[in-house]
């Protein structure tokens, strides 16, 4: 590759894994019965059984291809109906603490999490070096994921050479991890944007901060971190590594089976992929341990705490500090309360909407295109979250024949009929054809998406935020939709950096 011109990507391709066409089971059903009901007529050879039978069988082909904010009719409906559920029954609302149903005297749960992630456990495992390492476990799909703070030079101020070499650099970490039943199921990025009241900055200066200091010069340092500090915004980021035990079933029983087997492969694959993590410019400052785990995870529940923990956090880096360790303990990570709205979910003293990218530019664009959703707000904290998980190279080979031969299919149906074909139709039979080239030619495949979510502390202030979130999505030609009925479920993925993951099928949306 020449280092000469910015690369430029595109050929993002939407998954399509309908069980008939792009239709659900139950839009294939409300199709069938559709079609059913619009023959009585025919059949009866009655004119009183035609005015009832053909609106029905209408109105349920406008419920399996009808489109309400982007969801299909029926899909909406299940959401709707599984949500007025929720609400009745109050499994909307979380309580913990003081208000959490009394468990049994076995359970050594030591965390309280709500709703998808009430099923992860957090366990504690030797990094190696020396250190502990915070592992969450979750039973239910048999994985384990670890999660690290990194930090990124960025790309925007660099020349070209070196911004293409980055991105080549990440595009070969995650294809090493596209290999026949890898262990490694998941690898997710997770960013946050959140206003900084530079408590933190004003702690580093008092201790660094010389006694013979000229008065003059301490005031004026005064003055110009009051008057920047509350404007200034905090970027974290964090990479988390998920692995299937299930899928390294064999390492796992050669490092002693269980938990402590999956632990220890999960530790190995974290340490081997430290030079290819490095080679992409990405810098690992950490490796979350219990404690930090749960301080990223409390912070995200209830963002007024992210001041005093951030303090607590600097006093710690004190050699003669005497209070309380930095972090929290993984007891208190959870929220107090939290309740899951249509379009909104309230958890503790914040209000946090998510977005589900729902499809990338077709045009060329430079690696920087997704930097207006990273754009620091004073008044909301943003949180971006790049799913991905890769395919192996037998099913990938197996998936992209099926994609091209359903385009083909289907090209040559229209072609029949006499329909003529479109543009954009022509460019995703082209995008199909070049991903099939280059995975021949030994590119990796995998599974991705995206998820934002702004956050704010003041009610009357997230439609703005949300609409400023929408505009700059806009700007980098990306189309987001609202995470309707499932805030909660989105949450989870969107501002946690827990390695939650995409469903195994995604199907009428």
């Amino acid at each position: 590759m020449s280092y000469t011109e910015p690369s430029v990507y595109s050929g993002w391709q939407s998954e399509r894994m309908g069980f008939m066409g792009n239709l659900s089971g139950l839009g294939f059903a409300l199709v069938a019965a559709g079609a059913v009901i619009a023959l009585i007529p025919i059949y009866t050879r009655s004119w009183a059984s035609a005015a009832v039978a053909l609106p029905l069988a209408g109105l349920l082909l406008l419920l399996a291809y009808g489109r309400v904010l982007g969801l299909t009719a029926d899909v909406w409906i299940v959401l709707a109906v599984r949500h007025q559920i929720a609400v009745a029954t109050n499994k909307n609302v979380f309580f913990s603490g003081l208000f959490a149903p009394r468990r049994g005297a076995d359970d050594t749960q030591p965390m309280d999490l709500p709703g998808t992630l009430a099923r992860l456990r957090l366990l504690e495992a030797p990094d190696g070096l020396g250190g502990t390492l915070a592992i969450m476990h979750n039973p239910v799909d048999n994985t384990y994921t670890a999660t690290c703070k990194v930090t990124y030079p960025g790309l925007a101020l660099i020349d070209t050479e070196r911004q293409n070499a980055r991105v080549a650099g990440w595009a070969a970490f995650l294809r090493s991890h596209c290999t026949e039943d890898g262990a490694i199921v998941r690898i997710s990025v997770h960013q946050r944007s959140l206003p900084d009241d530079g408590a933190a900055l004003r702690s580093w200066t008092a201790r660094h901060t010389s006694a013979d200091a000229p008065e003059a010069a301490v005031q004026a340092l005064e003055e110009l971190m009051e008057g920047a500090g509350p404007a200034a915004t905090v970027r974290e980021t964090y990479l988390s590594v998920t692995l299937s035990a299930s899928r390294a079933r064999l390492a796992v029983k050669g490092a002693g089976g269980g938990q402590i087997g999956a632990a220890a492969v999960l530790v190995r694959e974290i340490n081997a992929m430290h030079g290819a993590v490095s080679s992409a410019g990405l810098q690992i400052v950490e490796w979350l341990d219990p404690r930090a785990m749960a301080q990223v995870i409390r912070t995200a529940y209830d963002p007024e705490a992210h001041q005093a923990l951030s303090t607590r956090a600097a006093q710690a880096e004190d050699p003669t500090w005497q209070g309380a360790a930095r972090g929290v303990d993984p007891e208190l990570a959870g929220p107090a309360a939290t309740e899951a709205g249509w379009g909104v979910y309230r958890h503790d003293g914040a209000w946090t909407v998510s977005y589900q990218v729902r499809s990338f530019p077709r045009s060329d664009v430079y690696a920087t295109f997704l930097q207006p959703l990273l754009r620091p707000k004073s008044n909301a904290r943003r949180t971006l979250s790049l799913v991905y998980e890769p395919i192996g190279p037998g099913r990938a080979r197996s998936e992209l024949a099926r994609e091209k031969t359903k385009r083909q299919t289907a090209r040559a149906l229209r072609a029949k009929t006499g329909r003529a074909e479109s543009e954009d139709e022509r460019r995703e039979a082209a995008t199909a054809a070049a991903q099939d080239a280059a995975r021949a030619s030994g590119h990796g495949v995998l599974r991705f998406t995206a998820l934002v979510a702004v956050t704010v502390t003041d009610r009357e202030e997230l439609e703005t935020a949300c609409a400023e979130l929408q505009a700059d999505a806009s700007a980098a030609n990306l189309e987001v939709r609202r995470v309707w009925g499932a805030q909660d479920a989105a949450f989870a993925i969107s501002a946690l950096p827990l390695g939650q993951g995409l469903p195994e099928r995604r199907v009428g949306i």
